[in-house]
């Protein structure tokens, strides 16, 4: 049996405009993955859109029910995903103190980061394993030439058998390698939820642009179907480091609460707002209801799924 981790990475500690640089990894079996990845290019024919997932791009909801659908089918699969956040001036306070300059704390950084990510997910492989056979663990990194330039392979591969060795695991790296995340699914999984969490942690819902709306509703409508919102919660854990030698457990439901609340107030708010005019306008059409509440094209799947709401067929009707 085969681990596979996909590793990805969101901002950087010397990109000064921002305040925290997220990493992430996704780990499942092989099989498992293999099951997911058959499940979410099954979903991109259905949807006629192969195009690369990214939550980044995603400013339009054309494409919400390829979206939509590939994270319902993720979150309810086995699988794991870890998220670390760093606060960019406490990492670069700690640089300065001893000296290093930017560069070097990265040069750094990707070396140590990751090896935690991997080793929160692969310390408690013994579950996957019942026969007590030494478990080969693949790692699977988004392709970066400053990866390469660090001999991330090497020093990541030395330092995971180190730790299994030293803590009687019974597992193995056997090989980290960088993937092109166009050609990965795993990694443009990874690349959604980080990306989710991001955007609940910076409560960039509250921007109210239009850009912001859209994210919102992919997620919103993501969380309330089934038990996603739990699964969400269960599966994805989150960690900060804090400066110190270790790192720090944080409890994704304190962001998610607070989006879910916002969320659910705001579409009141927009249903009543809908409702009115189709009472008013019993044969409006759907282009029309459109212009008269303000709403451009990118956010037409928006309206359809407050529309199916208002009518009693669902939030999600149309997308599930």
């Amino acid at each position: 049996m085969y681990y596979l981790i996909y590793f990805d990475e969101s901002n950087k500690i010397d990109q000064f405009d921002a305040d925290y640089s997220y990493y992430g990894a996704y780990g499942s079996t092989d099989v498992s993955m293999a099951k997911v990845v058959r499940k979410v290019r099954s979903i991109f024919k259905q949807c006629k859109s192969f195009s690369e997932l990214h939550f980044r791009e995603y400013t339009k909801d054309n494409n919400i029910k390829k979206y939509f659908q590939t994270l319902h089918t993720v979150i309810n699969e086995n699988v794991q995903i870890n998220i670390l956040t760093v606060d960019n001036k406490d990492a670069l306070y700690a640089a300065q103190r001893i000296g290093l300059t930017t560069a070097e704390l990265r040069n750094l950084f990707y070396i140590k980061i990751p090896e935690r990510l991997f080793y929160g997910m692969t310390r408690n492989l013994s579950q996957f394993n019942q026969k007590s056979r030494m478990i080969k663990v693949k790692i699977k990194v988004d392709q970066n030439d400053e990866y390469d330039k660090l001999f991330l392979e090497t020093k990541i591969t030395e330092q995971m058998n180190a730790h299994s060795a030293y803590r009687n695991k019974n597992y193995r790296v056997v090989s980290v390698i960088s993937q092109d995340s166009a050609k990965s699914i795993p990694l443009q999984i990874v690349d959604t939820f980080m990306g989710i969490v991001v955007f609940l942690l910076e409560k960039t819902y509250l921007e109210q642009s239009n850009v912001s709306k859209i994210k919102s509703d992919l997620i919103y409508r993501f969380l309330i179907e089934g038990d996603n919102l739990t699964k969400f919660q269960q599966q994805i854990k989150l960690y900060k480091w804090t400066g110190n030698e270790e790192i720090t457990s944080i409890n994704i439901s304190d962001y998610v609460s607070p989006f879910m609340a916002y969320k659910t107030a705001y579409d009141l708010q927009e249903m009543v707002r809908i409702q009115k005019v189709m009472l008013e306008n019993p044969s409006i059409s759907l282009k029309e209801l459109r212009l008269k509440v303000g709403y451009p094209n990118t956010m037409l799947n928006m309206l359809i799924g407050y529309k199916d709401q208002i009518e009693g067929r669902g939030r999600n009707y149309s997308i599930i």
